[in-house]
């Protein structure tokens, strides 16, 4: 017995004991658990910090997560050249003056362009409403689609009604009263050359009144126009109580005496003078407060403007024929009885000048003020006489 117990004694100290395996066996399991719940806390909180990062990138990146109404330009979708370069159809929008001139002053600092450009001359008509010379202007147009962009500022509640095929069919920007001799007409020329600059292909602005028609065909006006190494616009320094005595000396000392100018209303100008109309924020506060009839602000502000920072680019002409030989403060009329062969030949060579240094024979392009009664004979004679 004594033997036999022995023996059972050294076999059961030579194995462990069951309580102490299952204490260790709980052990292990225990570390294994709490590195596993680790390592989900650490791919928990990396992929949280990184879904932060995720959403702020995407959030500044996404446009139309941005208030501005500004941004959306395009239609949703891929953003190629084509659909920065391609002008609206419909010229309408919901800018305000503000953001419209911010947006108009932008412009590419490369002069080389990554596509074919054909410049445009933008047509600016300037209009209480309707254009009595319509049917002139569409015979005018006709056939030279691509060359041309046509833009009208009208009084506010004035509603068009020409036909889908007319080349003035949603071509009326958004307006405000003008007054005239006010600072609300320069704000209004400077609208049509904001809304103009917005396509990038135009390269000449030529600002018109309802009262004026073409003197030539558009072939020959487009060659002179963009031919031109000057913009016209008139820039004369004149005497008198018409010229510097419009002069305020409160204008000092962004504008002196000596740089005062004068020059006519309708102008043609490149892009160039166009962009430092709009973008101008120094001398328009001092227009507005100190230009006031009988100083008209509409035959300085440009003028003044323009000659003190890029005189060397101005013709100090326009090619708007006007009649001011009768006095007053208006032009001439002239209405149906007036529009004979020669009268309309006369018009284009009235007054000597230069064209790119040379003596032309061609000065105006453009002639006012006409009656809505002129325009059944001015299209009687457009064909035989002004070519077009």
């Amino acid at each position: 017995m004594d033997v036999e117990e022995g023996v059972i004694r050294d076999n059961a100290s030579a194995s462990p004991p069951k309580s102490r395996i299952t204490h260790q066996s709980r052990a292990l399991v225990s570390i294994r658990l709490l590195q596993v719940l680790l390592l989900f806390l650490v791919l928990t909180l990396g992929i949280s910090v990184v879904g932060i990062h995720m959403i702020k990138f995407f959030k500044i990146q996404d446009p139309v997560a941005s208030s501005t109404t500004l941004i959306s330009m395009y239609d949703h979708g891929d953003v190629t050249l084509e659909t920065f370069i391609r002008p609206p159809s419909n010229v309408w929008h919901t800018m305000d003056d503000s953001e419209l001139l911010w947006r108009a002053s932008m412009e590419p600092r490369r002069h080389v362009y990554p596509f074919k450009r054909v410049p445009k001359l933008a047509f600016m008509f300037l209009t209480k409403g309707p254009l009595p010379f319509a049917p002139l202007w569409e015979m005018f147009f006709k056939g030279h689609k691509g060359l041309y962009s046509i833009y009208v500022h009208a009084l506010p509640n004035y509603r068009s009604d020409f036909e889908s095929s007319s080349v003035f069919y949603r071509r009326y920007i958004p307006s405000q009263a003008v007054a005239w001799g006010e600072m609300s007409m320069c704000e209004a020329e400077r609208r049509l050359l904001a809304n103009a600059l917005l396509d990038i292909s135009n390269e000449w602005f030529i600002l018109l009144s309802e009262s004026c028609i073409p003197l030539r065909g558009f072939g020959f006006l487009y060659g002179y126009v963009s031919g031109s190494r000057y913009s016209f616009m008139g820039c004369a320094d004149e005497e008198g109580p018409d010229g510097r005595g419009r002069y305020r000396n409160g204008m000092e000392p962004e504008i002196t005496l000596s740089q005062w100018r004068k020059g006519s209303q309708w102008f043609e100008i490149n892009r160039k003078l166009a962009l430092e109309i709009v973008q101008d924020t120094t001398y328009y506060p001092k227009f507005k407060e100190f230009c006031k009839p009988p100083c008209y602000v509409d035959e300085h502000y440009f003028p003044t403007m323009l000659s003190m920072k890029h005189r060397i680019f101005l013709a100090n002409r326009t090619l708007t024929w006007t009649d001011w030989s009768r006095g007053g403060a208006h032009p001439a009329t002239y209405s149906k009885a007036d529009i004979t062969e020669d009268f309309l030949k006369k018009l284009p060579g009235a007054k000597a000048c230069f064209y790119n240094d040379q003596r032309s024979p061609v000065c105006y392009l453009f002639a006012r003020k006409f009656s809505p009664s002129a325009l059944e004979p001015l299209l009687e004679l457009a064909p035989k006489i002004l070519g077009y």
